[in-house]
């Protein structure tokens, strides 16, 4: 048996379906976007078995993409969950076989409410052909099961047809990249364009010292900063130096190294700095990466330090540079 071969026939199976399935949509695929777009209330899509999570990933594709939507399991409408569509809402009902028990007993509760149907379906003149204002046919030759029944090209055309409603509605909506982020705060397309470097740097506990205090000083003030730097500030507490580990070791290896000296002698003068507040993060990170630093400090416009946000807490929180 070569298990290999079967692994390929499915795909070949399958992706047929799919590409023979496209040729296929008509005007009945424009009906349902039209209806969609058009629906002042929520999108519900049910189903049951197979169907029903299937729809569950289109109902959450669909939410994603701005159109307020959500799965409603047929038994559990049938027990009061009905209550949850109203009028303004429009339903998207899942059956292959159209005759699906649970969800054709709702379908005229929710015809008797005149809320809009989109079937999608094997068989147009099943139940749920029936009853639906708009038929979306997700009719295949075949399963790629070598029994024939157990769903598989089917569940994968019924995923499709979804996909492409949801992705023709993005396009037909102009439905861009920050209004997709803006669903998702916590995914790395919501970080990288919302989170902003004042929702993240450290503004407590910086590793502060006086130009005038003693390496030695500073050594201790550095380990207690767990930050690797420390920064140093005149008597105005203005940003004038920068002493990092890598500035300690340098020192180390110098002829007149005194720990007793100020630690502004082996510090880097000058440093980079920035104050706009509203710099997002993963452009700081793309700042933080370009000049080779492991800190980016944050001042205010008198150029006192307000914060610094560390590469370690950038990529510990999934930011990622452009």
């Amino acid at each position: 048996m070569d298990l290999l071969k079967i692994g390929r026939e499915t795909f070949h199976i399958e992706a047929e379906s799919l590409m023979y399935a496209a040729e296929q949509l008509d005007q009945s695929f424009l009906d349902a976007l039209n209806l969609i777009e058009s629906t002042p209330g929520k999108l519900i899509v049910t189903g049951i078995g197979k169907s029903g999570l299937v729809g569950a990933k289109m109902a959450a594709t669909f939410a994603s993409t701005g159109i307020s939507s959500f799965f409603l399991h047929p038994t559990e409408a049938l027990h009061g969950d009905l209550g949850m569509i109203s009028k303004g809402d429009t339903v998207l009902a899942i059956s292959y076989s159209g005759e699906s028990e649970e969800l054709i007993k709702i379908l005229p509760h929710i015809k008797r409410f005149d809320i809009p149907l989109i079937g999608l379906t094997a068989k147009k003149g099943s139940s749920l052909g029936r009853y639906a204002d708009v038929l979306l046919s997700i009719a295949v030759e075949k399963e790629a099961c070598p029994l024939g029944v157990v769903p598989t090209t089917s569940t994968t055309q019924t995923m499709a047809m979804g996909d492409a409603l949801a992705v023709a509605l993005m396009e037909k909506r102009a439905f861009k990249a920050e209004d997709f982020a803006s669903f998702h705060p916590g995914g790395s397309l919501g970080k990288k364009l919302f989170v902003k470097i004042k929702d993240m740097m450290r503004t407590e506990k910086l590793p502060i010292i006086h130009k005038n205090q003693a390496l030695k000083d500073a050594v201790v003030i550095m380990s207690e900063g767990k930050l690797g730097t420390v920064l140093i500030v005149d008597d105005n507490e203005k940003l004038i130096a920068v002493l990092s580990d890598g500035d300690l070791r340098r020192a180390l290896m110098q002829s007149d190294f005194d720990l007793n000296y100020p630690a502004l002698n082996y510090a880097t003068k000058n440093p980079k700095s920035y104050s706009n507040m509203q710099l997002l993060a993963s452009e700081a990170l793309e700042i933080i990466e370009k000049n080779r630093i492991q800190l980016l400090i944050i001042t205010d416009n008198e150029d006192k330090i307000v914060g610094t946000l560390h590469i370690h807490d950038l990529v510990t929180s999934g930011i990622k540079s452009k």
